[in-house]
């Protein structure tokens, strides 16, 4: 998708980034990409998918205009598209929901993924656990009164 007419983007482009957004594992890549670029192994690692299932959300979001790939060998990293028109938008969407308990989690192991060697990941499935980095908890829900 090429959205930077002199007009801007078209209303059926909005859509599209729209409804690219609107995917909670979609909404999770985003929120990794954010400041960094990500090698689909490490993004497999985090979202707990099939390579092919976050591949697909990949390409999703790069069609409408929302990421950029880039290859280093054998390796695809992916990042968000700074001069994408929706990349302000992407900014804001992605501040509102800073909080959630599964974005802060995945937040708070990417530099931890980032560390370990691509070659070691991927030897290890992809698994988190086997090459020693622990999922958090999640936070129990408090409930009123108790």
């Amino acid at each position: 998708m090429d959205a930077r007419s002199p007009q801007g983007p078209t209303a059926r482009q909005l859509v599209d980034a729209a409804k690219a957004v609107g995917h909670p594992a979609r909404l999770r890549t985003l929120a990794m990409l954010e400041g960094r670029s990500l090698c689909v192994c490490q993004m497999t690692s985090l979202l707990e998918l099939a390579s092919s299932t976050v591949s697909g959300h990949l390409n999703e979001l790069r069609r409408s205009g929302l990421v950029v790939e880039s290859k280093q060998g054998k390796l695809v990293f992916y990042a968000l598209d700074p001069s994408s028109p929706f990349a302000d938008v992407i900014r804001r969407a992605l501040a509102l929901v800073a909080g959630d308990e599964e974005i802060a989690a995945d937040r708070a192991l990417v530099e931890r993924v980032r560390a370990v060697p691509i070659e070691v990941l991927t030897r290890a499935g992809m698994k988190l656990d086997v090459v020693g980095i622990k999922r958090p908890a999640p936070a129990r829900s408090r409930v009123a009164g108790a």
